[in-house]
């Protein structure tokens, strides 16, 4: 059981604060890699850390589970929390997300999509970023826009 389960056993659908993490992947063509996720909304790679993770580890975890990329090497580019990012899920669980975000093009493998949490992964301009795309990871993506793509042509 994860650590998420364990503590709503506890506290049932009360808010809690949850730590997790993002990864900006980024292509040659200066392109971010998104997933459209089963609720119909494109998001990052990324997801709620697990006992014992760093938040770098969780980057990394969560964006092989999604994509089935290996993500080598991770920029720290800034937390994401406050009442922005309370979430109410269809379940009644009350949440407030605390993320950290990280850019990378240090990747390696083949994209493969995890069908019980992605209809379609695909990269995206940074200037063309799909209508559907979850404000939360709007909000991840549009304070760097301009450091992306000096970090991305190092």
């Amino acid at each position: 059981m994860d650590y998420v389960k364990e503590l709503r056993l506890l506290v049932g659908h009360k808010p809690l604060i949850l730590t997790g993490a993002v990864a900006i992947i980024m292509n040659d063509q200066n392109e971010v890699l998104l997933q459209l996720r089963t609720k119909g909304k494109w998001g990052l790679p990324g997801g709620l850390m697990e006992l014992g993770e760093s938040l770098e580890e969780t980057a990394q975890r969560e964006t092989k589970e999604e994509t089935g990329l290996t993500v080598n090497e991770l920029t720290f580019l800034g937390v994401f929390s406050g009442k922005d990012y309370y979430n109410k899920l269809e379940n009644m669980d009350e949440y407030y997300a605390v993320t950290a975000v990280y850019f990378t093009n240090d990747v390696i493998g083949e994209i493969r999509k995890d069908h019980d949490e992605s209809l379609d992964i695909q990269y995206f301009p940074l200037d063309q970023l799909p209508a559907e795309l979850a404000p939360q990871y709007r909000s991840f993506i549009e304070p760097f826009k301009n450091e992306l793509m000096k970090l991305n042509n190092k």
